[in-house]
């Protein structure tokens, strides 16, 4: 696994470079990850929730899974997610530090069979959010506040259009409930606006 720092924590750390990185993110390496097709640009985000072990929060699970590094013997419930190969581009914790797993400009794996606006293939066009959390609590101020500044970035350097739950584009419908009933999306909207 490789790890660095990405810059300061301030606001002239919040650009994305041309390299698809945000310098405010801890940049820890995934592989799992492509190119994205010739000539898609992006122009939705899409927001996740997790947690390992669920509802647990703060351990390494999270990271082990995008990593590939999680060990089935570690949790009863890793053994049902050890072997998937996944990743979103950002994960936020509950203190509201920023993970960035894969550089924006590449496709990585977060929203599985998938459709927004009758069109297929989401991770093709997307960049994908995981917000430290579960379906049953609320996601703290702290994750707000990162989740806010992080979609100002995406937004000054990507063609962003709209923004979406994991559940608004899964298929078939009802595969997903992330990032759940607890996200506040108008706060979200509110605060990005």
């Amino acid at each position: 696994m490789r790890e660095h720092g990405r810059g300061a924590r301030g606001e002239a750390g919040w650009e994305i470079d041309a390299s698809g990185l945000l310098a405010a993110a801890r940049f820890i390496y995934s592989p799992n990850f492509d190119p994205r097709p010739e000539g898609s640009s992006v122009e939705l985000v899409v927001v996740h929730n997790i947690s390992l072990p669920p509802g647990e929060f703060g351990g390494e699970g999270v990271i082990e899974l995008f990593t590939n590094r999680l060990d089935p013997d570690a949790h009863p419930y890793y053994r049902e997610v050890a072997g998937l190969k996944v990743s979103p581009h950002f994960l936020i914790r509950r203190g509201g530090e920023l993970i960035q797993f894969v550089p924006c400009g590449s496709r990585a794996w977060h929203a599985g069979q998938s459709e927004w606006r009758g069109r297929g293939r989401c991770n093709d066009f997307s960049i994908g959010i995981e917000l430290e959390g579960s379906d049953a609590i609320p996601f703290t101020d702290a994750q707000y506040d990162a989740l806010t500044r992080l979609a100002r970035a995406l937004r000054s350097r990507y063609p962003i259009v709209d923004w979406a739950g994991h559940s608004d584009i899964a298929r078939p419908a009802g595969r997903k409930t992330d990032p759940g009933p607890h996200f506040d999306w108008a706060r979200f909207r509110r605060m990005i606006a």
